[in-house]
């Protein structure tokens, strides 16, 4: 049996872990978040929600992939046979996602190129959605649009590139270079907003605290989701990291460094976003409220508009579009490692056929996306697999192991046998109560709206078969997969 791979420093897991984290919901969702939910005074649940969710969890998974040493699917099932297959559920919907995510990162390579002379003109929304992805109606995909499809091939190309070099040469080695060049560009792009006319009054608005806002249920559930969802949790990502951690290492040390480096580069973005959001307001003469936009639309339609009123627009404009393909490539590499070390160690197949066979299959179902009617496909299926995958699937975990199987004690015991900051009665408290509460509350209240009104009004038809049966396919399969036995010894990613 070959030896596991092994990252080849801390520093390295590190950075891996920073760089699953920080992906582009921190830069476009996150900013966006905060203002609509009470401004300076959403920092007040944000924090409570890190320190009673995100590192509790963090903890959790670093702690299960350290213990077993395997991949989710195969590590729950060395917790509970029974488990196994939210294990393979979370894999599937890593897998989901890592068929989309490319495709955003390919429109930030485009946006970096165009930046160039700002070539998307005056109207960026029509730019975007009609000059760039000639975008057709739901339901109708069209033909394949070039300008997205050539850069999506380089993109896996990367992607094969790094993730084939195994875990230290591969993606150490990548996080190692992109994640410090992430926060040199970032940083550059915050000093930048700052000095721009109408930036104070931007960040005024972003900081402004509504404490009026602080008791109401909406703005906590925001605060748990957003923390919920830019963490890296229950894709499999952080429990097969952690997986390649050496047997002496810090578990809890590490997830309080990896939450708040998560947490300080969302706070970074909130502040360049809403510097250069002020000072859109103040060339417009709009109220801020006004011009704040989140998402798809704040990256490729309202910052665009921006960057070509700016000073040096080119330079900002490329690096901003550089830092959100440096921001997804480090995500794209770690959800595409849960299913090539699940692949591996189910089937007994080597690292090159796993990445062959899952990545692959990812790429072929990357180019539904790459047409006329991807950008409508890739909205549907993110805001499905999220609400209704991702989301759930972190419910199912968390009770399955702190309720059912009742291994938190068991966690802890492992956690402070290697770690210096020891686990109290919070850590299972948070597990045990807070986090279930909150995330099935936080369901509801996603299925309710859901049930009121059809998402972004696509028609209901389109939304079963592209939102509903892609979230729910992936639970079903999960459990399709787990049926197969194991080897009869573990195979060593």
């Amino acid at each position: 049996m070959e030896k596991r791979s092994q990252w080849g420093t801390r520093l390295g897991f590190l950075l891996a872990a920073i760089g699953s984290a920080v992906g582009l919901g921190n830069i476009w969702r996150f900013p966006t978040t905060a203002f609509e939910n009470g401004g300076g005074a959403f920092f007040v649940p944000y924090l409570f929600a890190l320190l009673t969710a995100g590192i509790p969890l963090l903890i959790m998974e670093y702690t299960i992939g350290h213990k077993y040493r395997s991949s989710a699917p195969r590590s729950f099932s060395k917790i509970s046979k029974g488990m196994e297959w939210i294990g393979w559920w979370q894999i599937l919907i890593s897998f989901v996602i890592s068929t989309y995510y490319p495709i955003i990162i390919a429109w930030s390579i485009m946006y970096a190129y165009f930046s160039i002379g700002t070539k998307w003109g005056e109207d960026t929304t029509a730019f975007f959605t009609g000059d760039f992805l000639n975008v057709e109606a739901a339901g109708t995909f069209g033909s394949m649009v070039p300008s997205v499809l050539i850069p999506l091939l380089f993109v896996w190309v990367f992607v094969f590139f790094f993730l084939g070099r195994g875990v230290k040469k591969g993606i150490e080695f990548a996080n190692r270079i992109f994640i410090p060049t992430l926060f040199i560009i970032f940083i550059l792009i915050v000093i930048r907003a700052v000095t721009l006319p109408g930036a104070l009054e931007g960040l005024d608005a972003f900081f402004k605290p509504d404490w009026s806002r602080i008791t109401e249920g909406s703005v906590w559930i925001a605060a748990y989701g957003q923390i919920f969802f830019s963490l890296s949790i229950a894709f499999a990502i952080m429990l097969t990291y952690s997986s390649y951690l050496p047997k002496k290492s810090d578990i809890t040390n590490n997830a309080f460094i990896t939450g708040f480096a998560n947490s300080s580069f969302e706070l970074l973005a909130g502040i360049g976003v809403f510097a250069v959001l002020g000072f859109m307001a103040s060339q417009s003469s709009q109220p801020i409220e006004d011009v704040v936009a989140g998402g798809v639309g704040l990256a490729f339609m309202v910052f665009p508009e921006i960057i070509s009123q700016m000073p040096g627009s080119s330079l900002f404009g490329f690096l901003f579009f550089a830092s959100l393909v440096l921001a997804g490539i480090t995500s794209m590499i770690s959800i595409s490692e849960t299913y090539i070390a699940a692949l591996q160690e189910k089937f007994s197949i080597s690292r090159g056929k796993a990445l062959l066979i899952g990545g692959g299959l990812a790429f072929i179902a990357s180019l539904f996306y790459a047409n006329q009617g991807g950008l409508n496909l890739l909205d549907t299926v993110d805001h499905f697999i999220n609400n209704y995958g991702v989301a759930l699937a972190g419910l199912f975990e968390v009770v399955a192991i702190a309720w059912f199987a009742r291994s938190l004690k068991d966690l802890q015991a492992h956690a402070d046998s290697i770690s210096d900051i020891k686990l109290g009665t919070w850590w299972r408290l948070s597990l045990g109560l807070i986090t279930p509460i909150v995330l099935g509350y936080m369901m509801l209240q996603n299925l309710k709206l859901e049930l009121q009104e059809a998402y972004s009004g696509y028609p209901i038809e389109y939304l079963f078969n592209f939102g509903w049966v892609v979230a729910i396919a992936a639970m079903f399969l999960g459990a399709i997969l787990s049926i197969k036995k194991w080897p009869a010894k573990d195979h060593e990613a």
